[in-house]
């Protein structure tokens, strides 16, 4: 994959002075051939597997992130979803597996280790009940390790049981760690149709349908993009989602050569390369100042889900052009804590929840990383859960929910959390009940779209 002349100085230039990194080198290990003993043996084979594989990743990285003068930000490490290691496994086992993966990932060096997760999407196993009961406890035990559950999917339709179990156990993570805002709750993420090669935390998991082990990229470029944008005032919409399809193929290129050259070094198989617009509070490295820069006075604005769909597919078609690789994620993240122009426009009361979730029917995600009060009843917390599952399948695609409730928090209250967690304002919710419907249970059925073969 020769770059030419040009590419490698406009590289530099967007290294230099728009904040283009590699996000995350995500290494995915199978743990499935650790299942089959007791607790303890299970918890001790997972750890020795995750050190033998991953001992190199940290090192590797930074040497190679050195040698190419490209930030590498983050190295993670993605897990088979600990709910499949065996069905006799009681709470408290899996409790120790998910202490065994914070060890293992403190021992490595990565930032975060994914995969304390269950597959619930059309019902829940004895085991996957025991993984949801111990999170709240797991999570608040633990600093690296990260939790998610796949809810919904358009094959399936929508799990309600156990979305009305998410809304209680969110409460109950954000006040085992409410010592620290409910910082616990930023480890969790409830998933749509979940990819099994997504290398963003908190929702990476290695899918079952992978194999032994893969070296995944993500990649992150809105300064990048920001800066195509300002540069072409003049540009209408269509001219300018050629210039963000051209940035997404030149930022797309050098993800795959990094993960390529990684994979070599771990003498392991190169995955994919997602290519999401992850943000940063950093000012400059936006995806909301993207938004503003095509002429929106803030995000949030009317026509904020109009420019976001448009950014999201040229991101897509780009990336599409520049690699054959291409997956996780892939498109445009929009977490409220972690981007600084999103922290403002909901600062200036330009954008609300409903809003969010508007712009999630487009955008990669969903509703991600964002505070609301306290004493936001369970049901609303699983009702907002809920609208979000209902986007994803009934349009089959990926959609989130990363709510922190924080403890003793109200509207208009700042949070911090530091770091890419970054932090925010207090954002208000409905405040019409949806308890009943909640208690409804059961199963919303699949789409009729969902009948294709």
């Amino acid at each position: 994959m020769p770059l030419s002349r040009s590419e490698i100085l406009e590289t530099i230039r967007m290294l230099q002075m728009e904040h283009l990194d590699i996000r995350t080198v995500t290494l995915g290990i199978s743990l499935l051939d650790c299942a089959g003993g007791d607790g303890p043996s299970t918890a001790a084979a997972v750890k020795a597997k995750l050190l033998r594989l991953a001992g190199r990743l940290v090192p590797e990285a930074d040497r190679l992130g050195a040698e190419l003068g490209i930030p590498i930000i983050n190295k993670r490490i993605a897990v088979t979803p600990v709910s499949l290691l065996g069905g006799t496994l009681s709470a408290d086992d899996l409790h120790g597996i998910g202490l065994a993966l914070d060890e293992a990932a403190a021992e490595t060096g990565v930032d975060f280790i994914g995969g304390f997760s269950a597959l619930v999407q059309k019902g829940a196993t004895p085991q996957e009940e025991r993984l949801l009961e111990v999170m709240p406890r797991t999570l608040a035990a633990t600093s690296r390790l990260c939790a998610s559950v796949n809810l919904a999917d358009t094959r399936s339709g929508i799990n309600m049981d156990a979305v009305a179990a998410m809304g209680r156990i969110i409460k109950d993570i954000a006040a085992a760690t409410a010592d620290c805002s409910g910082i616990g709750c930023a480890r969790l993420v409830v998933f749509a149709n979940m990819p099994g090669d997504n290398p963003f935390m908190a929702g990476a998991v290695h899918g079952v349908g992978e194999g032994e082990a893969a070296v995944n990229v993500g990649i992150s470029g809105p300064g990048v993009v920001r800066s195509v944008v300002s540069r072409r005032p003049e540009a209408d919409l269509g001219a300018l989602a050629e210039e963000i399809k051209r940035a997404a193929f030149k930022i797309t290129r050098m993800g795959e050569l990094v993960g390529r050259l990684m994979a070599e070094r771990l003498d392991l198989p190169f995955g994919i390369v997602d290519l999401s617009l992850a943000p940063t509070p950093t000012p400059g490295d936006s995806v909301a100042e993207i938004l503003e820069a095509m002429g929106l006075e803030f995000c949030g604005a009317h026509g904020s889900t109009a420019a976001l769909a448009m950014l999201n597919d040229a991101v897509k078609k780009g990336g599409a052009m520049a690699s054959s690789c291409v997956g996780g994620l892939s498109g445009a993240f929009i977490p409220v804590s972690e981007d600084a122009g999103m922290i403002r426009a909901a600062e200036e009361g330009a954008l609300s929840l409903d809003k969010l979730e508007a712009m999630t029917s487009v955008c990669s995600v969903g509703l991600d990383m964002i505070f609301i009060p306290g004493d936001t009843p369970a049901e609303t917390i699983s009702a907002i859960i809920a609208d979000e599952m209902a986007i994803g399948v009934i349009n089959n695609k990926t959609t989130a929910v990363r709510l922190v409730p924080v403890p003793g928090a109200v509207v208009g209250d700042r949070v911090e959390f530091g770091g890419l967690l970054g932090g925010g304002p207090v954002m208000s919710v409905g405040k019409a009940d949806s308890t009943a419907f909640i208690r409804r249970g059961g199963r919303i059925p699949a789409p009729l779209h969902a009948l294709r073969n």
